[in-house]
């Protein structure tokens, strides 16, 4: 079970304690799942915000001596069943992306991750509250005497309710125990596990594997006892597994690569997080996984810098206030009647009681909208492009602000000053600076992949893994963040006219042959689609470019790590619903009800920031890898997507960028040697 205290909430961390009970599904016959018991103590902790991009539900989460695996969200309904009242996050225009996704047309609200109170005595209150979770993998090995097996071979053991660390299974009764010591040795989870593209995941079944698909050949023995030998440190498929009954052995390279799945058993469906299979089975092929690969887990997230709601926002989001408010039944109840609807929502104190009869007839309208058939849904996201996420906030940020103790309201928590521009930044083609006193920042999960990550395959939406048994949520989880940041604009002409400069030069032809290569070359195998779609355009190389310097430089003045910076790119040329955009947006959020401190809003002022961006923009110039680096171009067979920066230079924590350190190049920021006329600072100089 993962768990949070108020305390910890209010710190931005949350704490983990773990169902031990067996999974009814996995590789264990029905003795020993009767015989599981479930144990509900607090065995860890964790941030609201790792639990979302990293320990998500069915990810694997490292605890000191085993892991765990998060549940579904049917399990935290049991939590938040014990709560006197259930909090929301209120972001409409967050909602409304998480409703575009398959399976999410009837998540009404979102919620932040559930907590348990903190204990200050020895007491059982509080114990069922928080996030289940469950352990997985469920076999176990025995470092002593190599015995590997599942749960009910080994013992629970963590007599102090206040240390949830020293949670952990032993052996006991290992032979190669030390004489006299009382308790056993500590196991390990075995790390070798099966997963599809699909996103399903299941243990590996290393008694299947052993004996070549069949049962152990020795007479009489129904569970075979095995051992699993490690003779290179852990590094990779390294282990070899033994029969103790028959003698026979098996190494686990052999299920490796292209050549290993076809040694490997069909996949089963199963979603241990739900603790069931899919119903309609699964037809791709299973791949070996270690425990803690990378791949494992992609989380499926969107995310919003909350602003104050425009008409337009808010005229699309009444459907989901209504039903929010007072649920679908009472919409069929009430719909036809605006008069009563009205009269329960002012006994109910609701906010919605102040709007006039258009808007509720409008709301009804929209809360009695059938539900889109799958392969609608799937249609309307193919057509829905990321960007427009941004183009309320980029339209938002056009307006001229009021002033920090006016601008937005309580819900958006956003508070904006203009700043004067500095006249040689306004030369370099800076046309607009606003310092982000406060802003509110929300992220949801929608799902998770495996295997590819979201970005990897334009088949996605339809193998992002649900977070419930029925694929149909009615609610969504979510956190919120409290930050501020500095917002800069850059004229539209200059851009376009650097844009034009660079588009027919050899630098950017090479870079757009290098993306065409490594669409071929990393997407998923089941991609479809072309690579041109999803290459950025020059302005965003530029932008995200001088992004990543200035996080670097804003670093060293500002008091924050360069990790707690993050950045939101505003760069896509004009199309018919939406004008051209060229901005960029450094933030930094904390999840507690203060925010920060006020060291980015200091770098805001005309004569920091223009220190700060003379200073990145020098350094830029120079790299301690260079020529190596200022001189890189992809050429065939190469495929990486990034020109002129690396680690020393441009490139910044996974927590910092959107973009994973891709669309970076020094180049189109100053000009470098053997690149003359590509920087558009140089040029605009």
């Amino acid at each position: 079970m993962t768990e949070m205290t108020d305390q910890q909430a209010a710190a931005g961390t949350s704490s983990v304690a773990a169902d031990d009970g067996l999974d009814p599904l996995g590789d264990l016959d029905a003795t020993d799942a009767q015989k599981a018991t479930k144990n509900r103590a607090k065995v860890g902790s964790a941030r609201p915000s790792s639990l979302l991009y990293t320990y998500g539900p069915g990810a694997i989460m490292d605890l000191p001596h085993f892991t765990v695996m998060p549940a579904g969200l049917d399990d935290w309904e049991k939590v938040w069943a014990r709560r006197p009242s259930v909090p929301t996050i209120h972001a409409p225009r967050l909602l409304d992306a998480v409703r575009r996704f398959p399976g999410q047309w009837n998540v009404s609200d979102l919620r932040p991750f559930p907590w348990a109170p903190k204990r200050t005595q020895v007491s059982k209150e509080g114990d069922d509250l928080g996030v289940p979770a469950r352990v997985f993998p469920q076999w176990l090995r025995c470092p002593g005497c190599d015995l590997l097996g599942p749960l009910t071979r080994f013992e629970y053991v963590n007599t102090n309710p206040f240390r949830p660390d020293r949670a952990r299974f032993e052996h006991v009764g290992c032979p190669k125990a030390p004489k006299g010591r009382k308790s056993g040795i500590q196991a390990v989870p075995a790390r070798y596990l099966l997963a599809c593209p699909n996103g399903h995941l299941d243990e590996f079944p290393y008694d299947w594997w052993v004996h070549e698909g069949g049962p152990c050949p020795t007479p009489g023995v129904v569970s075979a006892t095995l051992k699993m030998t490690e003779r290179a440190g852990g590094k990779g498929a390294s282990a070899t597994v033994h029969c103790a009954q028959c003698g026979v052995s098996r190494p686990m390279n052999q299920a490796q690569g292209e050549v290993g799945r076809e040694k490997l058993p069909a996949c089963r469906a199963r979603h241990p997080h739900l603790g069931m299979f899919d119903a309609r089975g699964c037809t791709a092929d299973t791949r070996l996984m270690l425990l803690g690969a990378s791949n494992l887990w992609f989380a499926a997230t969107q995310s919003i810098v909350v602003m104050p709601e425009a008409e337009r926002a808010v005229l699309s989001t009444l459907g989901f206030q209504l039903l929010e408010a007072v649920g679908s039944k009472r919409v069929e109840k009430y719909g036809d009647r605006l008069d009563r609807l009205r009269e329960y929502l002012e006994d109910e104190d609701s906010p919605l009681a102040a709007w006039s009869d258009e808007q509720l007839a409008e709301s009804v309208g929209q809360a009695r909208e059938p539900e889109p058939t799958v392969e609608e849904q799937f249609e309307a996201l193919a057509q829905w492009d990321p960007v427009d996420l941004l183009v309320p906030e980029w339209n938002h940020l056009q307006k001229e602000p009021i002033g920090p103790r006016h601008e937005g309201d309580d819900k958006s928590g956003l508070a904006l000053t203009k700043v004067a521009v500095h006249h040689e930044a306004s030369g370099r083609g800076v046309s607009r600076v606003l310092a982000v006193d406060r802003l509110r920042k929300v992220n949801a999960v929608v799902g998770f992949t495996r295997i590819d990550e979201m970005e990897r395959a334009t088949d996605m939406p339809a193998r992002i893994v649900p977070l419930t048994r029925s694929g149909r949520p009615t609610w969504a989880v979510a956190t919120e963040d409290r930050g501020e940041g500095i917002y800069l604009q850059f004229d539209e002409g200059r851009i376009a006219a650097w844009e034009a400069h660079v588009g027919d030069s050899v630098l950017w032809m090479s870079h757009r042959a290098s993306h065409g290569r490594n669409f071929d070359n990393r997407y998923s195998d089941t991609a479809t689609g072309d690579a041109e779609s999803r290459f950025k355009p020059p302005r965003y190389w530029l932008l995200h470019t001088l992004s990543h310097v200035l996080l670097r430089e804003m670093a060293m003045y500002s008091g924050y790590s360069a990790a707690s910076l993050s950045e939101r790119i505003y760069a896509w040329e004009g199309a018919d619903d939406r004008p051209p955009a060229a901005g960029l947006m450094i933030i930094t959020t904390a999840s507690d009800s203060d925010g920060t401190l006020g060291g980015l809003v200091q770098l805001s002022r005309p004569s920091e920031l223009q220190r700060v961006m003379h200073r990145a923009l020098a350094r830029a110039r120079r790299c301690s890898s260079d020529p190596v680096c200022g001189q890189r171009i992809p050429k065939e067979p190469e495929d990486f997507l990034h020109g002129a920066a690396c680690h020393t230079c441009a490139m910044a924590s996974e927590t910092s960028c959107e973009r994973a350190n891709r669309f970076l190049d020094r180049r189109f920021l100053v000009d470098l040697p053997g690149f003359p006329g590509y920087g558009f600072f140089d040029r605009n100089g």
